[in-house]
């Protein structure tokens, strides 16, 4: 009998890969994405243990599982230190801190150049 490949193996891991992607985007989407993989990757561990012989692509999943985890860890973290920058410096301290950053680049930019 021929194996057939579990239904999700594919899907999980492009959204474990997903979540690490885009783990910057506020941390929001990162978790999403990896929460949806983590859930796909459940039900087609259950899958395939109930029948392990009948399906391949096992590695696919533990693969895309792994990282949906770091990708999930990746987004949590950043999304906390979002959160707590916004909560001690607030909006406007978040914008004054991203323009004298963009500031000293440009300086180090200038010095470069003339060097």
């Amino acid at each position: 009998m021929e194996k057939r490949k579990l239904p999700n193996a594919s899907a999980v891991l492009i959204l474990g890969i997903m979540s690490i992607l885009t783990c910057c985007c506020w941390g929001v989407i990162g978790l999403v994405l990896g929460i949806v993989a983590l859930v796909l990757a459940k039900k087609d561990i259950a899958l395939y243990n109930e029948n392990p012989e009948e399906y391949e692509g096992y590695s696919s999943i533990n693969t895309g599982r792994v990282l949906a985890i770091i990708g999930i860890v990746l987004s949590a973290i950043y999304f906390v230190i979002n959160i707590y920058m916004l909560v001690v410096m607030g909006e406007q301290g978040i914008k004054d801190f991203q323009q004298n950053l963009i500031e000293k680049i440009k300086h180090q930019q200038e010095m470069e150049e003339m060097e």
